[in-house]
């Protein structure tokens, strides 16, 4: 079997996405996705590089393909070459169980579990708004709520007040949902160190699963700092591409809880790496799973395959996102996540339904503190 065609399809449906189809001489094509959102020009012109390296290729040599995509530009690269590299090696994945005729979890050693946790996000202009949100969802079947720090129509973030906020939202999902109803707050980078202390040790009363990315990813060291002044659980890594970017945060231990994007961080082949990395340390899996649904199947069976797994975000259930576009074995059931087990991903294209998701680029939403300066979304 050998590797025929890359090909790249923008598309917009609740955000953008970039998905990647990988075909082979024998007609057995896998998908991928790219999760470098709002940056899809940049990744389809990596993919564009990395086409000529692996025509003619034999797609079950996954490793050796992610080696050659990763140093045969000699120079280190970071997210836009990772990312391009995670949508073309899920893919690889997808082709290589579909031949074989098994799941992708097989390929990565075989299932640990039967089902995966899921949460979903919530959130409202107002505490009690978020409050409803809760309500609604737990409603549904869902065990893990996540919301962020808000900001106001000025598009200005104001620190102290969304801090306020979101502690008055604890207090009140706490109160209403009780002990067994998980909450998680993800910072988002929005915070400043101070801001992060601060809110770290307020919320510990209300037993928060994790607190998300309260510095930037940039700023390791900072959660050295954090660690020391807080019991809450942390977690960071959805910006991070690659094993060497986690290193540091892996081994002197400064989250309790993995963000991998398989569609940032190189995909299945770097992220089961990573995963070991964690596992040297009793860190777990909370795997970053916020576009389409070949991200969440990738997503699934890494979680499916792995023994040190919390939980997997989950913003769309199966058949919410794109689904005239993508087929998917998924199966979603009072808030946990599994597959049916059909070969590959477990994922289908039909790509007459392309034309309905046209794509238009957008940026990210651009904040600003109240002294113009720039602020993290």
């Amino acid at each position: 079997m050998k590797i025929t065609d890359i090909k790249t399809h923008f598309l917009k449906e609740w955000r953008t996405l970039l998905i990647v189809v990988v075909e082979t001489d024998e007609g057995i094509y896998g998908l991928g996705e790219s999760g470098l959102t709002s940056r899809e020009y940049a990744v389809e012109g990596m993919i564009r590089d990395l086409k000529s390296l692996l025509i003619g290729q034999d797609p079950f040599r996954i490793e050796h393909l992610w080696q050659t995509m990763w140093r045969s530009g000699f120079h280190p690269s970071g997210q836009v070459l990772s990312s391009a590299i995670a949508a073309i090696d899920l893919a690889l994945h997808d082709i290589k169980g579909k031949a074989l005729g098994v799941p992708v979890y097989e390929l990565l050693g075989g299932s640990t579990r039967e089902k995966v946790l899921s949460y979903c996000h919530i959130g409202g202009d107002t505490p009690q708004e978020t409050l409803e949100a809760a309500r609604n969802a737990v409603s549904e079947g869902w065990k893990v709520l996540r919301w962020e720090p808000s900001y106001k129509p000025d598009m200005v973030m104001r620190g102290r007040w969304a801090v306020d906020k979101a502690i008055e939202e604890f207090r009140l999902l706490r109160a209403e949902l009780g002990p067994d109803i998980e909450l998680v707050f993800d910072a988002h980078t929005k915070l400043t160190p101070t801001e992060a202390t601060y809110f770290c040790r307020q919320v510990e009363e209300f037993r928060p699963m994790f607190v998300e990315d309260p510095l930037r990813s940039e700023f390791a060291e900072g959660y050295t700092g954090l660690r020391q002044q807080t019991s809450v659980p942390l977690a960071a890594g959805e910006q991070l591409a690659n094993k060497w970017q986690f290193r540091p945060f892996v081994e002197q231990n400064l989250i309790d809880y993995a963000r991998i994007d398989l569609c940032i961080a190189g995909g299945l082949t770097e992220a089961k790496k990573i995963a070991g990395q964690c596992e040297t340390h009793m860190i777990d899996l909370a795997v970053h799973n916020p576009i389409g649904p070949i991200s969440t199947a990738a997503c699934l069976h890494l979680n499916l395959s792995s023994p040190n797994v919390l939980v997997q975000e989950l913003p769309r259930r199966p058949g919410e996102c794109v689904p005239d576009l993508i087929a998917t074995d998924q199966i979603w059931e009072d808030g946990w996540l599994t597959c049916l087990g059909e070969p590959g991903l477990g994922v289908t294209l039909q790509a007459e339904a392309l034309e309905n998701y046209p794509f238009t680029h957008e940026h990210l939403p651009i904040l600003k503190r109240k002294d113009g300066s720039f602020a993290n979304w």
